[in-house]
């Protein structure tokens, strides 16, 4: 890790990303389509419209997962 990175625990593991970087970011850097997963930060829901202003912070745990569809 260098000293523009910081550590975060993306999906339980160690991940590190560039400080300043946005959860709308790194889900694009993954390769997921924005509407194609669910974000939360800390246990927390991150609505998709709230990704770009939501800055990764050292330590956050951050979780993608498949959104629960049905009826």
């Amino acid at each position: 890790m260098n000293a523009d990175s910081l550590p975060i625990l993306l999906d339980g593991k160690p991940h590190a990303v560039r400080s300043g970087t946005t959860l709308e970011v790194l889900v694009a850097e993954l390769g997921h389509a924005a509407h194609a997963v669910s974000t939360a930060i800390n246990g927390d829901f991150v609505p998709r419209n709230q990704r770009a202003s939501t800055t990764l912070l050292a330590n956050d745990a951050v979780l993608l997962f498949q959104p629960i569809v049905g009826g």
